[in-house]
C-alpha cells in the first residue's frame, strides 16, 4: 500500500497555492485560477507537516531572497517533459528565453510545440520557472495560472534582479 498523498495551502501574492506531496517528494504546486488549477483529490489528506520546507522556500522568492529552490521533486512526466522541466530549472532567475530556444537547446528545433505543450504540464510552477517562457516575438503566452500571474512573477523577478524590461 503506498503512502497517501498529503496537502497543504500556501498564501502568495498570487493567491492560495495548493502544495501536494508525500513525506519525501513534492508533487505538484497549483495556482488557484487558471487553465490547470488542480483541487485535492477525495483521498488526499490535509497536513502541513510535509511542506515546511516548501513554504519557507516561498516565502523567501516572494520576499526577494530565493532566486532557486532546493526542493526534493518527483517528476512523473514522460522522458521528454522530465527532460524539459530539468532544462527550464537552467533559466537564469530573472531571464527569460523562448520555446524555440529551449527547443533548439534540447537539440530539437522543430519541437517548438513539444517543448509548449511539457512547459504547459510542468507540476511546479514557480519552482520549476515555467513562466520564464515566452513566445519566439517576446510575447507573454498561455500560462497555467493566467497570464497575469505569469507578468507578476516575471516583473516579480525582473525588478527584485534589477533588470529593466518590457513584457508584450
Amino acid at each position: 500500500m503506498s503512502e497517501p498523498i498529503r496537502y497543504a495551502y500556501f498564501d502568495s501574492p498570487v493567491g492560495k497555492l495548493l502544495i501536494a506531496g508525500d513525506s519525501e517528494w513534492l508533487h505538484l504546486i497549483s495556482f488557484p485560477s487558471g487553465s490547470r488549477t488542480r483541487h485535492p483529490e477525495q483521498d488526499w489528506r490535509k497536513d502541513d507537516k510535509p511542506f515546511k520546507q516548501a513554504f519557507k522556500q516561498l516565502d523567501q522568492y516572494f520576499a526577494g531572497k530565493r532566486r532557486e529552490f532546493d526542493l526534493p521533486l518527483r517528476f512523473a512526466g514522460t522522458p521528454f517533459q522530465n527532460t524539459m522541466w530539468k532544462r527550464l530549472l537552467r533559466v537564469p532567475y530573472g531571464m527569460t528565453t523562448t520555446y524555440r530556444d529551449l527547443a533548439i537547446a534540447l537539440g530539437r528545433p522543430a519541437a517548438s510545440r513539444a517543448v509548449g505543450a511539457a512547459n504547459g504540464a510542468n507540476p511546479f510552477p514557480i519552482v520549476v520557472p515555467c513562466h520564464r517562457v515566452l513566445g519566439t516575438n517576446g510575447s507573454l503566452t498561455g500560462f497555467g495560472g493566467g497570464v497575469e500571474v505569469k507578468r507578476f512573477l516575471l516583473a516579480h523577478e525582473q525588478t527584485v534582479a534589477g533588470r529593466d524590461f518590457r513584457l508584450t
